[in-house]
This record gives structure tokens, C-alpha cells and sequence, in this order.
């Protein structure tokens, strides 16, 4: 056992170099533990390895998969509902940001990433501690990983040094852009601008007149591909499609397709359909080869959506209220799939509140078991929960915005506190899902609390850069 800790603390130092703890400590005395509790976790003797799948959509509406049952008559998602009849399904699974850089970042440190200042898309766009160790890092040297897709923690301004990377964090390949947000889906550009975004084969760009096709059948091509190669060797796969968001872009004959099927739907509405029909086929594509290849059931497979649906393409949320950017249910609640067939028996549902933080911590324990240490994360792992849906989880959960809305939120049990520039509310979840009737004035006890636990948290949490001297 010693002898397997010593070799994962030489792996992970010559993945990620010395790390200056004493400063560390000093500064983010909660951060020291995630340093140094996981450096010293040994993996099971003698046990086979899990292949690891994410696969993390963007903006994707809460009912904009055909498994829920609220979804409307033009969503067909066959692919994701098999994939959540055949696993597990989470009905109240959160994210841990409302937007897109602070999920991502809370997901690959199984932290909230308020702990290292991380708030909005502009303080993720900023990346944080190059240093510091995230996902891939903390993995057996037994297993290969790759990034695919959306990265958006950290840009490339500082090509070709790229220290913000996928593969400077850790993960062996990539096919990536670093992200401003969106990518167009046919071109190496923006959304916004004609600017050049460059899309990298590991850290090479790849020249924009050689780019072609449809970037979301790209990415799932490039992730099938990978699981060719490496389907005799433990894998860490991280697929994050850039669809569904902006700018509005398929085919012209899926968006055509659409138009005839559904007329009287926006254009818009019309156009996120294609888009919504080819991210389902990738997801399919990447279970097909799974499958294929007989590495299926030995998969830990997670699949979910970065934030709520977003308004501006007329996502659906359902009965969720508001929209991403937002922290009422409709922009942080997600659709979330959890598959591991060779452990757990799938076609359930589970309905306590978890959040993309447990994944992190999920994977660990399924790999180290009894000796996994879940001191240094937030997350909390789903293992206990899949085995017993009465296990306990978190206490509380906690979400803060950090910019010029000033809006938080916290979970507990039933009851949410909601606040926004000052103005509180309080729900009760199971009986009023989409936050219409604020108890607050009938459950002033309730409401003193859960402000007292967000007060706590936020004060071991580092302030963002527009929240300093607030």
C-alpha cells in the first residue's frame, strides 16, 4: 500500500511539477488538503480499472431531451432516452454554475470553483492556477485521457507557450478549442466575429483552410476514434460538445428537414432541432462504439449539460423557471445520466439533489474504493447514493453568481433561498418546482438559517475580481 502511494506521488509530481504548498497554504487554507489528501490515495490492488466517459452538452433545455416527459411534440433525443433507460437517472441534478467556464471549472476540481475565484465566464476565460492539478492529474498513470471540445478555462493569448491548455492540465491528447463561450460550427471563428479560433490536435492549430465539416460530428468522430485506439488500455474520455449553443447553425438540409416536419416553429426553434438531432446522434455514436468494442459495461459513464437551456435559442426548460445565466431551477438544473453496468443496475431514477462537483469525487472512489479520501473535494461521491437511494449526500448546496447581478442561492432538503440584488426568497422544491410562491415572510427561522450557511461558505471562498471591495 505505501509502496503504491509513493509511486502515484511520483506520477502526479512529474505530471505536474512541485507545487508551492507553503504559498498555497497561506493563501487558500481549504486548497491545501486538495493538494496534498490526493497525492496519497492508492488505487485497489488487483482491480480493473473503470473507463471514464463525460460527455457535457451546452445549453441544452432541461426538457430538450424526449425522456423527459414534458418535453414538446418537435424533441426526438432516442439516443440520450436508451442511454437514460439503461442507466441512471438523476431527476434533481444541478450544476454548480449557471454559465458555462465556472461549471467546467468546478467539474475538473471537484470544488466549488468560488475557491479559486472563479464566478462568472469572464474569471473562467482568465483560467486560475496553471499549476494546479485538475482531473486527469489525479488519475492512475494506468489511464490515457483526451479532451474533446469546448475547453473554456483559460484562452491561447499566450500561444505558443498555451499554459492554459488541455494538455498542461494534465490530459495526454486533445481536439479542442480553447472557447470565448461558442464556435461557429463550420469555420475556425468566434461567434460573434470573423476573428480567428483556432481548433487544436493536441497543441497544433489547425490551419483554418484545412477545417471542414460539422463541428459537432467532428467532435464525436474524433471521440469514437479515441476509443478505438485506447479500448485495450483504461481511458479518461471528456466530450464537450459545444452544441447546443450559439451561434444558431446545421445543415441546411436537417434545418430544411425541420422547417417541413414542424412549420409552425421559429426559425430559431427550428434550427436548434438539427442541432439538437446531431448532438443525439454523436451521443449514440459514442455508445454504439462502447458497445461495439466490449468495454461498455466496464464504463463509468456521465452525461449532463453545463447550465440550463438558454433563451436566447428558445432552449425549453419545461416547468424549470428562467433560463441560464440565471439561478432559479431553469439555469442550473440538468439533465444528468450516471451508466456503470458491471456495478449497477440501471432503468431508475434517483431523486436527491446532487451537482456536477460529485463527479470528480464519484470517479475516484469507483478507482481507490475504501481507500479513496473524499476530504479535499465539495463533491461528494454517487457511489453510496447508487447503491441505496436513502444514502445520505450534501447538507447544503451553494451557488453565487459573483457579477453585477449579485444573485445567490442556496439547498437545503426541500427549502431553496434565492437572493438577488438583496431581494430574498424562499421555495419549497417538491411543492413548487418552479418557484412561484416565496415562503419567506411565513418561514423567517428557515430563512435565517440558510442565509447563515451561505454567509459561512462565501467566506472561504475567494472573492472574484469584480467582487473585490464590494
Amino acid at each position: 500500500m505505501v509502496l503504491q502511494a509513493i509511486r502515484l506521488f511520483l506520477v502526479f509530481r512529474r505530471r505536474n511539477g512541485c507545487l508551492a504548498l507553503g504559498r498555497v497554504v497561506m493563501r487558500f487554507r481549504y486548497l491545501f488538503f486538495f493538494f496534498a489528501g490526493c497525492i496519497c490515495v492508492p488505487f485497489a490492488a488487483g482491480a480493473s480499472l473503470p473507463n471514464i466517459v463525460i460527455i457535457l452538452t451546452d445549453d441544452q433545455g432541461y426538457a430538450d431531451i424526449s425522456f423527459n416527459p414534458e418535453h414538446s411534440k418537435e424533441v426526438s433525443t432516442p439516443n440520450m432516452d436508451a442511454l437514460a433507460n439503461e442507466g441512471i437517472f438523476f431527476t434533481q441534478a444541478y450544476t454548480s454554475g449557471a454559465v458555462c467556464s465556472p461549471t467546467r471549472a468546478g467539474l475538473m476540481l471537484g470544488q466549488y470553483q468560488q475557491r479559486v475565484g472563479i464566478y462568472t465566464a469572464g474569471d473562467g476565460g482568465r483560467g486560475f492556477d496553471p499549476t494546479m492539478r485538475i482531473f486527469p492529474g489525479m488519475l492512475p498513470d494506468a489511464y490515457t485521457s483526451m479532451a474533446i471540445g469546448k475547453w473554456h478555462l483559460g484562452l491561447d493569448n499566450d500561444y505558443p507557450e498555451l499554459k492554459w491548455h488541455a494538455m498542461s492540465r494534465g490530459f495526454d491528447e486533445a481536439f479542442k478549442f480553447m472557447g470565448r463561450g461558442g464556435h461557429d460550427y463550420f469555420d475556425s471563428k468566434g461567434v460573434n466575429s470573423d476573428d480567428y479560433a483556432p481548433i487544436y490536435r493536441n497543441k497544433a492549430r489547425i490551419p483554418r483552410d484545412e477545417y471542414e465539416g460539422y463541428l459537432t460530428t467532428r467532435l464525436s468522430e474524433e471521440a469514437v476514434d479515441f476509443i478505438d485506439r485506447q479500448k485495450d488500455d483504461p481511458f479518461f474520455l471528456y466530450l464537450a460538445y459545444n452544441a447546443v449553443h450559439t451561434p444558431a447553425q446545421a445543415p441546411e438540409e436537417d434545418i430544411e428537414y425541420y422547417r417541413k416536419k414542424f412549420p409552425e416553429l421559429s426559425e430559431r426553434r427550428t434550427i436548434l432541432m438539427a442541432m439538437l438531432d446531431h448532438l443525439d446522434k454523436g451521443v449514440g455514436a459514442v455508445v454504439n462504439k462502447l458497445k461495439e468494442e466490449n468495454v461498455w459495461d466496464n464504463t463509468l459513464l456521465f452525461f449532463l449539460t453545463d447550465n440550463g437551456g438558454a433563451k436566447a435559442m428558445e432552449a425549453d426548460n419545461g416547468s424549470l423557471r428562467d433560463y441560464k445565466q440565471s439561478l432559479y431551477e431553469g439555469g442550473i438544473r440538468t439533465p444528468w445520466i450516471v451508466s456503470w453496468p458491471v456495478r449497477f443496475t440501471g432503468g431508475r431514477k434517483i431523486d436527491t439533489p446532487i451537482i456536477s462537483l460529485d463527479i470528480l469525487p464519484t470517479v475516484l472512489d469507483a478507482i481507490h474504493g475504501s481507500d479513496f479520501d473524499p476530504t479535499p473535494f465539495d463533491g461528494k461521491s454517487l457511489l453510496p447514493l447508487m447503491r441505496s437511494n436513502d444514502a445520505a449526500h450534501h447538507v447544503a448546496l451553494y451557488w453565487d453568481s459573483g457579477d453585477d447581478k449579485d444573485e445567490w442561492a442556496v439547498r437545503k432538503g426541500d427549502w431553496k433561498l434565492h437572493s438577488k440584488k438583496g431581494k430574498v426568497s424562499l421555495f419549497n422544491l417538491v411543492d413548487d418546482e418552479s418557484e412561484t410562491k416565496d415562503l419567506s415572510r411565513r418561514n423567517a427561522e428557515v430563512v435565517q438559517e440558510l442565509s447563515g450557511l451561505y454567509e459561512t461558505w462565501l467566506a472561504e471562498m475567494v472573492r472574484s475580481e469584480k467582487r473585490m471591495g464590494r
